[in-house]
């Protein structure tokens, strides 16, 4: 399985070598919003949503000792909706959920190499054994590194909901709960699973929020809508840096959305 993983990236790889030589490939570049979810010591191969501390760490040394332009996320949004040129090798780092581990395993990589990232808190998990604290949050905000952003009072992915005052209440409430508790602006939503229709990204914006992310919405969203952000999601097969250079190069976006054309 892993091997057949190396051989379709490096097939990629190849292909984008090629097309590259006859300049077309420069205009499909998309910064990168890499997600990840948690940086678990027991980590398992087959994990699709957590890497160990130690592939984290060996990713963000890459990015730092490679010099990519590692921006926050609302920076790289307010750039993209000015319509501002985005240098190559730019890249954004977010976390979903709120786990603990992203406090004891991934902030002090993060503040090791001075990569600022932003977590999404699921507000109604706040304080659980298994996520973070509003104290652990505070300190993070506090650091200058870590930007906070709503990813809802629950996870249960919106367009699941059948009451649009729900839909609005989890979208307007976990906005002002983050707000109050953490004395700051909260600019920055992420859908739960990535899912959204057009009232709920419309809810977003009559929240206030100034951008949002998704997963993969597909070809039919532009790469340019500040409130559909195509996010690259990192796994554990990241662990090879060939697949992680290739996932952060700007181009796994254009890649994926054309691998089966």
């Amino acid at each position: 399985m892993f091997k057949r993983k190396i051989l379709r990236y490096t097939g990629i790889t190849v292909f984008l070598l090629l097309i590259c030589a006859a300049g077309f490939i420069h205009s499909k570049y998309v910064p990168p919003i890499l997600m990840y979810h948690s940086v678990d010591p027991g980590a398992k191969p087959q994990n699709r949503l957590a890497v160990t501390p130690e592939t984290f760490e060996r990713q963000m040394r890459f990015l730092k000792e490679r010099r990519y332009n590692v921006l926050p996320l609302e920076s790289l949004a307010s750039l993209i909706k000015e319509g501002r040129r985005i240098p190559h090798k730019t890249v954004c780092i977010t976390f979903d959920d709120g786990y603990k581990n992203f406090y004891l395993h991934a902030f002090p990589i993060l503040k090791k190499y001075t990569l600022p990232a932003t977590m999404f808190i699921i507000t109604g998990e706040v304080e659980r054994h298994d996520r973070l604290s509003w104290n652990e949050i505070k300190e993070m905000l506090d650091s200058g590194i870590i930007s906070i952003g709503s990813h809802c009072l629950g996870p249960e992915p919106l367009v699941n909901l059948k009451s649009e005052d729900e839909v609005r209440r989890q979208i307007f409430d976990s906005k002002d709960l983050l707000e109050a508790r953490l004395g700051r602006k909260i600019n920055l939503f992420s859908h739960p699973e990535g899912l959204f229709n057009a009232k709920i990204k419309q809810l977003v914006i009559d929240a206030g929020y100034r951008a949002a992310v998704a997963t993969n919405p597909g070809k039919k969203f532009a790469d340019n809508d500040i409130f559909a952000l195509k996010r690259i999601r990192i796994s554990s097969n990241a662990a090879n840096l060939f697949i992680f250079w290739v996932e952060s190069s700007g181009y796994y976006n254009f890649m994926r959305e054309h691998r089966h054309k």
